[in-house]
């Protein structure tokens, strides 16, 4: 889809929510304040949306003179008054905006349905909607930000216990840590990535995997991150595959920008595999890990799959390690008798919002394994959530995650 076609759906979609937001809002004062100046309403009403609304017009701005200077590239400021007063208002206002409507469109959808109920009582239950709008939308004005400041503040460990028939004693509680997505960029800067390594050394690990994304889209920031993974500590090693974002460091020169994080990356002792197999000798027990590379700059064949996983002889423990989890791979993993898929590119839903039953997130849009654990036969797919951000420089209901997979023997007959 041309990026000027995605522009205008994507304003045209601002608009809409923005109309029945505000429209409801605006309803609302009125019933519940009706004395209050319908002048002064809109007035307000206008000033925080045109407030809101700086940073798409900024966009717009940018791609037009663009368009009429060729060559230019969109260049946002990248300053703390910028973010704080522009960006981070516009995004954080989005998702409560969305959040919110989520529970008045199930207000509205029981109002029609219960519509001769309504219109007998109207007067007073008109009250009683205005009041539970306003409630929904003081409490979501206060915890999406409130949660958002969490999720990047903090960091969980998550521990999943994988227990396989007939271990050597070596693998018994051997402990790997699964991370993915650290997507160094301004908004995960050295601080942020610091944090999450110390996270990854609590769980003190006998191997790391990293389901790529190293860095979200400069080269500024492929030391950094580097530098940072490079402080992981663990028994026999850390290794990573490669993700979508790993290919971006240089945009129109994916092989630079992969060559560039590999080297970063190799002098930190870390290595990068690109649709690669590799076996672990520990002690008297064998571990195959299989490297795939699926992204959406390069996706694999069906007969380099099937030779990277079909690979005679026997693995004490084997491990399918890839960044994006696609059903395809999930079937080939299952064929060859491996007992842990791994895959982030998710960042768990990394805008999730509250609803009734099911959370919702646009990852859902792509992908239903969006996080978690997923059994297939008996091979476990693990999808961790991960670190960074992309698209949008928040996460909301999607706490960053290390997972620690503990592997233990099972006892059952």
């Amino acid at each position: 889809m041309p990026f000027f076609l995605r522009v205008i759906i994507a304003v045209l979609i601002i608009v809409v929510l923005e109309f029945y937001f505000f429209k409801k809002v605006f309803n609302s004062i009125i019933v519940l304040y009706p004395k209050f100046s319908i002048k002064k309403a809109k007035l307000i009403r206008n000033a925080v949306l045109f407030y809101l609304n700086i940073y798409p017009l900024i966009l717009i701005c940018l791609y037009i003179y663009s368009l009429i200077i060729p060559g230019t590239r969109i260049i946002l400021p990248e300053n703390f008054f910028f973010d704080y007063l522009i960006l981070y208002p516009f995004w954080l206002a989005i998702i409560v905006l969305v959040q919110t409507i989520l529970f008045l469109l199930i207000i509205d959808i029981i109002k029609i349905i219960l519509y001769p109920l309504y219109k007998k009582y109207k007067d007073r239950l008109s009250i009683l909607n205005a009041k539970l709008i306003f409630a929904l939308v003081v409490f979501f004005s206060i915890y999406v930000p409130a949660r958002s400041i969490h999720d990047h503040n903090f960091v969980s460990i998550r521990i999943v216990e994988y227990s396989k028939n007939q271990l050597p004693e070596v693998l018994k509680n051997f402990r790997i840590a699964f991370i993915a997505d650290t997507q160094g960029d301004r908004f995960t800067g050295e601080r942020r990535l610091q944090r999450f390594v110390s996270k990854v050394n609590k769980t003190n690990p006998d191997l790391v995997l990293i389901a790529g994304d190293i860095i979200t889209s400069s080269p500024d920031y492929i030391d950094i991150s580097a530098s940072a993974l490079g402080k992981i500590k663990s028994n026999y090693g850390v290794y990573s595959c490669v993700g979508d974002h790993d290919n971006w460091a240089y945009r129109g020169d994916n092989q630079r920008s992969i060559y560039e994080i590999k080297e970063a990356l190799n002098e930190q002792n870390i290595l990068m595999l690109d649709n690669e197999r590799l076996v672990l000798n520990i002690e008297d027990a064998k571990v195959g890990i299989t490297f795939i590379t699926n992204t959406y700059v390069e996706r694999i064949n069906a007969d380099v799959l099937d030779s990277l996983s079909d690979k005679p002889g026997h693995y004490d423990l084997k491990i399918f390690l890839t960044h994006q989890p696609r059903k395809y791979l999930i079937d080939a993993a299952v064929k060859h008798d491996y007992d842990l898929f791994l895959a982030g590119h998710t960042h768990g839903g990394q805008i999730t919002f509250l609803f009734p039953f099911y959370n919702l997130s646009p990852t859902l849009i792509e992908t239903t394994y969006v996080r978690g654990n997923f059994w297939f036969d008996d091979m476990l797919m693990i999808v961790t959530r991960g670190l960074g951000m992309s698209l949008v420089p928040l996460r909301y209901n999607s706490t960053p995650e290390v997972t620690l997979i503990v592997i233990t023997e099972n006892t059952d007959k």
